[in-house]
């Protein structure tokens, strides 16, 4: 089983707001998911990152693998393995 941590949609028509959540890689982007480790607000200015670090680091310490995105935001939060 390949688990990513990956962004998940919410919010309404043109104004997305992200979960930052754990989840097998089959899983589709919205479904199921393990566990959720924080949020991404890119509509407001400067947008906010709030991430659970050390859940974070757990998930990439049993060989989770982030999606670009999420690398992005963990760089930004200074998160890494």
């Amino acid at each position: 089983m390949a688990v990513k941590i990956r962004l998940r949609r919410m919010g309404y028509k043109k104004h997305p707001f992200y979960r930052v959540i754990v989840a097998d890689s089959r899983s589709p982007r919205d479904g199921r998911f393990i566990e959720e480790i924080g949020t991404y607000d890119p509509n407001q200015e400067p947008s906010i990152v709030k991430i659970d670090a050390d859940a974070a680091k757990k998930w990439l310490n049993n060989g989770a693998q982030p999606t670009d995105t999420v690398a992005k935001l963990f760089k930004q939060a200074g998160i890494e393995k």
